[in-house]
């Protein structure tokens, strides 16, 4: 298990780890900010938590699209979005302000214990999971121009 510290400087490893084993069939757990930075992770080595954080933001992205579609969608936010596989799923929720929770599973996983046990979590939790906006970075001043 590898993870970054939390802004709040609280550790959630124990959080995902807990989620992992609480729905057999659960293979990894990622926590990441909605702009696709691995933040905590289970089971995934960096490399695979970056690649993870990538799909699972722009998975989030497209359905935020969608919910704001005034014609197609107009459901508002994003809850979850799952993709299923011959061999496994992949389930990404909203969790909190600028976070998103990611979960892989087996494909004899029962999805919608899983996607319970993630709302659940981010219920709980909801707080210490969200990620704080990113400061805008200021332009060097330009002396004597």
């Amino acid at each position: 298990m590898v993870s970054d510290s939390h802004p709040t400087g609280q550790n959630i490893d124990w959080l995902l780890e807990n989620l992992k084993k609480t729905v057999p069939g659960t293979r990894q757990v990622l926590l990441l900010s909605s702009d696709g930075l691995s933040k905590a992770h289970v089971d995934l080595g960096a490399d695979d938590a970056d690649r993870l954080a990538a799909i699972a933001s722009g998975l989030n992205s497209l359905g935020r699209s969608f919910g704001h579609d005034r014609v197609l969608g107009n459901g508002g936010t994003v809850r979850q979005v799952i993709v299923e596989l011959h061999n496994g799923i992949l389930i990404v929720a909203s969790a909190g302000h600028g976070a998103v929770l990611a979960v892989t599973a087996d494909a004899t996983t029962h999805t919608e214990t899983l996607g319970y046990e993630m709302g659940m979590l981010i219920r709980a939790v909801q707080p210490f999971l969200a990620t704080p906006a990113r400061r805008p970075t200021t332009a060097p001043s330009s002396a004597g121009m």
